[in-house]
This record gives structure tokens, C-alpha cells and sequence, in this order.
């Protein structure tokens, strides 16, 4: 017997707006891949208002010592650790800050281990080596909204009284109907049917990017539109550094370089001189 049951539309999974593109040009394949990058700006601006409900949760958290948590599996799970392991080094704080899980661990940054998402214990059991607790957010990003790693991550976490939010590029999923604040970026079917690799993933680092950013910048971690608390940890780094504090304190690039080099960070090293 048939089910009767009413089967949700999967957009992510959606026939591509384009057919034949094995007999298109390069030319044709490039003006129709930007031409649906385009829809992914205006897919994230809809879901500002969502965004921002997540991002006020998360500061209030963090300014109580919490942190945040990403979970993933395959392109989102690999999103996810990106933006951790991008939030040290720009803003000076610690790896616990910011922490990314990806189904089937580090090994699947670079190697598909597709089968590793279909566990929904694996991520609250990671999650427990963290000892997170009630101050701490966890962040599910799955662009379809099916993935059993991230909704049982999910679950569990919130059975937990712990704050929960996603990232999703599909309406009605079930991965926001567990979450209690889910974003949803619905960037319409792909040019490649089901790869969202590509305006998915492009939508989901566009709303990492706005979380993380706009987190420490609340949290003091920017002064003016200046990254004052980066880690000096290559020449170019440095040489930015040296030419935010000539720009504060008018004072000669040599004094400021020696400044930076002594203090460690473009905020110390202005701080000291103010003093």
C-alpha cells in the first residue's frame, strides 16, 4: 500500500534550472554558474532577521564564557571547521572559542567519509569530550536538513538545555523543526542537480562569516573596522600591523614596528604607548 503522507519538497535536491551542460561552452558554463551565485546574496539577506535572533543568543553566552560549536558532515561539516580555525588567528582568542566537528573527524576535512553523517549519536558524543555546558550554543549546518549527525547532535544538545541554531538551505526541514533557531538560506535548486557545494556552501559561509564577525566585534575584539587583536604570525601580518599603529599614533613606522614586535598585538602595543 502507497503512503498517503505528504513528502516535503526538497529544494536542495531539486532538477537544475539548466539542462545539457555537458554541451555548453566554457563560456556558458561560467556566465550560468555566476548567473546563480547571483540568487545567493539575496537568498542570505531574507534571512537577516533570522541570522540576528541567533547571533543576540550567542553574544549573551559568550560574554558568560561560552562557546560555540559547528556541526557538520561533508561541504558544511569542512565550512564549519573553516570558520574556527579562521577566528584565532584574526581575532586573537583562544581555539576553544570557535570549535568545528565534522562527521568522520579531521580525516574527513580532506577525504569523503559520506557514511560517517548517518550516525546521530557521533556528534553529542563529541560533544560531551568538550564538556559543554548550558553557557555553550550548537550550530547544525546541513544544507539539506536531513543529516541524521547534525539533527541528533541537535536533539540531544537541546534535550540538554543547551541553546541550539542551523543553517539550512531547504524550507520546513526537519533539522529547523528541532532547532530553536534555525536560519534558513533557501538558494533554489543548484546548477549542478544536488551539489550544494555551490550556492549552498557559498550561502552557509556567507552566514558563518556574519556570526563569527559580528561576535567579536561585540566582544571587543575589532577597534574602528581594524583587526587590533590578529595574531602576528607571517611578514604580511606584521607589516599590517605596524601601519594601524602608525595611522593611531602618528608616530614613525620604525617606533611602531618595535612597539608591535615588544607587545605582541596592535591593541597592547597602543595601549602601552598611550599609558
Amino acid at each position: 500500500m502507497k503512503s498517503t503522507a505528504k513528502r516535503k519538497t526538497s529544494v536542495t535536491e531539486s532538477p537544475s534550472n539548466f539542462d545539457n551542460l555537458d554541451k555548453m561552452s566554457i563560456e556558458e558554463l561560467l556566465t550560468n554558474i555566476n548567473e546563480e551565485d547571483s540568487k545567493v546574496h539575496i537568498a542570505v539577506k531574507q534571512a537577516l532577521p533570522q541570522i540576528k535572533n541567533l547571533v543576540e543568543k550567542i553574544e549573551v553566552r559568550m560574554k558568560k564564557g561560552g562557546r560555540v560549536f559547528y556541526l557538520g558532515a561533508g561541504t558544511s561539516g569542512r565550512l564549519g571547521v573553516l570558520d574556527a580555525s579562521e577566528i584565532p588567528p584574526t581575532f586573537g582568542v583562544p581555539e576553544s572559542m570557535v570549535i568545528g566537528l565534522i562527521a568522520g573527524g579531521d580525516v574527513a576535512l580532506r577525504k569523503s567519509v559520506e557514511a560517517a553523517e548517518d550516525d546521530p549519536n557521533k556528534a553529542w558524543i563529541s560533544l560531551q569530550g568538550f564538556n559543554i555546558n548550558k553557557n555553550d550554543v550548537v550550530i547544525g549546518i546541513a544544507a539539506s536538513g536531513t543529516t541524521p549527525y547534525v539533527i541528533g547532535g541537535i536533539k540531544l544538545a537541546r534535550e540538554n538545555g543547551i541553546l541550539t541554531g542551523c543553517i539550512t538551505c531547504n524550507p520546513g526541514s526537519e533539522i529547523a523543526e528541532v532547532t530553536e533557531y534555525p536560519i534558513e538560506a533557501i538558494v533554489g535548486p543548484e546548477f549542478v542537480t544536488g551539489s550544494t557545494r555551490l550556492k549552498a556552501g557559498t550561502a552557509q559561509k556567507m552566514i558563518l562569516n556574519m556570526i563569527t564577525t559580528s561576535i567579536m566585534i561585540k566582544l571587543g575584539r575589532v577597534k574602528g573596522n581594524k583587526m587590533v587583536n590578529m595574531q602576528l604570525t607571517n611578514k604580511k601580518l606584521i607589516e599590517r600591523g605596524t601601519r594601524m599603529i602608525v595611522d593611531e599614533l602618528n608616530i614613525p613606522s620604525d617606533e611602531a614596528r618595535r612597539l608591535l614586535l615588544i607587545h605582541g598585538s596592535v591593541k597592547r602595543a597602543i595601549e602601552s604607548y598611550q599609558k
